[in-house]
C-alpha cells in the first residue's frame, strides 16, 4: 500500500514517533509512574494506531496526493490525546448532579438521597472491623439481621424483618422460599411492571413458582380468589399499584377481605408494598398505605423498598410472622441476595431517625415537607442574586435581557414509582433565551459548563428549575451553572 502513497503521506508515516519515544517525553513519563505503564502503552498505541489509519485513508483516496484530514503530529499534540484519554479512562463515571426536576425520589439519579448521618456512619463502618456477624455479648458468630431487625419490628409492629438488594429480590425470594411448584393466586389487575421492563409475571416465573391470575384487568371480587383456590395454593398475592392508578369501572377486595379468606383457608397473604411508606404523609400531599397498616391488619408479610418513600438506601425489605420469616431466611438465595455493610449501616441510621422523628434529618421527607411558599420565597432570591448576571438587551423581561425569566406555580412528583397521581403544589423557575431553545439549554446545563450537571425539565418550550429538589447549599453552584448555560 505504501508504494501508492504519495511522498506527502511518506513523509507524515515517518514523523511518527514510537511508543517508546513517546513515553520518554517528560509529561507521558510522569503519567505512567503515577498511573499503570501498561494503560498508557496500551493508550498510546491507539492513538498512533489512529493517526497512521488516517494519514493512509487520506492517501489512498481516489488516488489523491493531498490530505483531506489535518493530522497534527507534534509530539505535544500527541501527548495531550493520549495524556486525554487516559484521564477520561480513569475519571469516575458515577459523580453527583444537581436535581432541579423536581422530582424527589428521581429513579435515573439515584432516588433518595441519604444523610451526612449516613456518610458519617459509612466511615465508621467502611473504614474499621465491624461485629457484622459477631455477637459481642456471647462472643460467637451472630447474624447481620441483628443491626436492622428490631428497628423495623418497631418501626412496622412485625415479629420478624430481614432484609435483601431491592425490593423485586424481596419478592423472588418469599415466593421461592414459600411457594417454588406452588400456586400463587393474584389479581390480574395487579400484574404490574417496574423499572427498566421488569414485570410481576416474570419475577414469579424465576421464583418456580405458578402464577393463577384471579378476575379480571379492572375487576376482581373475593370470590375469584376463593374459586380458584385448589390444594396446590400456597399463597394469596397482594401487590400495591404505587407506580400507576387504575380509574373508572373498578374494584377490588379490601385488605381485611383477603386477610379474612387467608385466615380461612390457612393460605398466607403476602403484600407486595413497594414504595415502603413508614409514616403518615397525607398531610404533606404524599398518600400511600403504610408498612404498619398492613401488618396491623393482619398480613403475614409485607415486602417494601428501602429508597423509595422511606429515604434510606436501596434495599428490599421483609417482614412478617415470625415463622415464615425464618423459611425465608433459611431458603439459599437469601445468602444470593443479602445485603452488605455499607447498606446495613445506612439502613439503621435512617431507622433511627424515624424512631426519632427526626423527619428532617431524611433528605426525602424533608422535601416533601417543604412548602409552596418556602420555594417561593428561596425562588425569589435565587432569581434576583441570577438576574444581574444575565445577558441584556433582548425579550422584555422584569428587566431587558436577552433571557425571559419568570416565576410560576407548578407541581413536583414523589418520583420512584410512588403516588403517582399525586403531586405537590410547588413554585417554579422558567426560562426562555433567544439565542437557546429550551431543548438546548437542558443540554448545556446537562453537560457542566461549571464543573456540575444540572439535570433540569423542558416544558411548554421553556427550561424549567424546580428547586424543591435542589438542596440549599447547592443554589452558588446551580447560580453559576445557569448563568453560563444561558450565556
Amino acid at each position: 500500500m505504501k508504494g501508492t502513497l504519495s511522498s506527502e503521506h511518506n513523509e507524515l508515516l515517518r514523523q511518527l514517533p514510537s511508543v517508546d519515544e513517546l513515553l520518554a517525553q517528560p509529561r507521558l513519563a510522569d503519567l505512567a509512574a503515577r498511573t499503570d505503564r501498561g494503560l498508557v502503552v496500551e493508550i498510546a498505541r491507539a492513538v498512533l494506531a489512529d493517526v497512521r489509519a488516517r494519514i493512509l485513508g487520506a492517501g489512498t483516496a481516489d488516488g489523491a496526493a493531498r490530505v483531506d484530514v489535518v493530522v497534527v503530529l507534534t509530539r505535544d499534540s500527541l501527548e495531550e490525546r493520549i495524556a486525554g484519554e487516559v484521564s477520561r479512562i480513569l475519571a469516575r463515571s458515577l459523580q453527583p448532579v444537581i436535581n432541579a426536576t423536581g422530582v424527589i425520589l428521581h429513579t435515573n439519579l439515584g432516588r433518595a438521597p441519604l444523610t451526612a448521618e449516613v456518610v458519617e456512619e459509612f466511615r465508621h463502618t467502611a473504614t474499621q472491623y465491624s461485629n457484622l456477624e459477631y455477637d459481642l455479648a456471647g462472643g460467637a458468630r451472630g447474624k447481620r439481621d441483628v443491626h436492622t431487625a428490631h428497628l423495623l419490628e418497631r418501626l412496622t409492629g412485625a415479629e420478624a424483618a430481614i432484609v435483601v438488594n431491592n425490593c423485586a429480590a424481596a419478592v423472588l425470594l418469599v415466593l421461592a422460599a414459600l411457594a417454588k411448584t406452588g400456586e400463587v393466586l393474584v389479581s390480574r389487575g395487579e400484574l404490574i411492571e417496574i423499572g427498566d421492563g421488569f414485570r410481576i409475571p416474570e419475577i414469579m416465573a424465576e421464583s418456580g413458582a405458578v402464577l393463577r391470575e384471579v378476575g379480571s384487568t379492572n375487576r376482581t371480587h373475593l370470590a375469584d380468589y376463593e374459586k380458584a383456590i385448589t390444594g396446590n395454593t400456597k399463597l394469596l398475592l397482594r401487590v400495591h399499584p404505587s407506580n400507576f392508578k387504575m380509574v373508572g369501572f373498578t374494584e377490588k377486595p379490601a385488605l381485611e377481605e383477603l386477610v379474612a379468606l387467608s385466615r380461612r383457608t390457612g393460605i398466607p397473604l403476602i403484600e407486595d408494598l413497594g414504595s415502603g411508606c413508614l409514616v403518615d404523609l397525607s398531610a404533606h400531599g404524599v398518600s400511600e398505605p403504610t408498612v404498619r397498616e398492613s401488618i396491623d391488619a393482619g398480613v403475614d408479610i409485607v415486602m417494601f423498598s428501602g429508597d423509595k418513600l422511606l429515604g434510606g438506601p436501596q434495599a428490599g425489605i421483609i417482614a412478617g410472622k415470625k415463622e415464615l420469616i425464618a423459611r425465608v431466611r433459611r431458603h439459599p438465595l437469601f445468602r444470593a441476595l443479602r445485603v452488605d455493610k455499607l447498606t446495613i449501616a445506612a439502613l439503621e441510621s435512617t431507622l433511627s431517625a424515624y424512631l426519632r422523628a427526626a423527619w428532617d434529618e431524611l433528605p426525602a421527607l424533608r422535601m416533601m415537607r417543604i412548602t409552596a411558599e418556602e420555594l417561593r420565597r428561596r425562588s425569589e432570591e435565587f432569581l434576583a442574586l441570577l438576574r444581574p448576571q444575565l445577558p441584556r438587551d433582548g425579550v422584555e423581561c422584569e428587566v431587558k435581557c436577552e433571557v425571559e425569566c419568570e416565576i410560576a406555580n407548578g407541581h413536583s412528583l414523589a418520583g420512584g414509582g410512588s403516588t403517582p397521581s399525586q403531586t405537590l403544589p410547588t413554585t417554579l423557575l422558567r426560562f426562555a433565551s433567544v439565542r437557546y431553545s429550551a431543548a438546548q439549554l437542558e443540554q448545556r446545563l446537562r453537560r457542566a459548563p461549571a464543573g456540575i450537571s444540572v439535570i433540569a425539565r423542558v416544558e411548554d418550550d421553556r427550561l424549567v428549575i424546580d428547586l424543591r429538589t435542589v438542596f440549599p447549599e447547592q443554589e452558588p453552584l446551580l447560580l453559576k451553572t445557569l448563568a453560563a448555560a444561558l450565556c
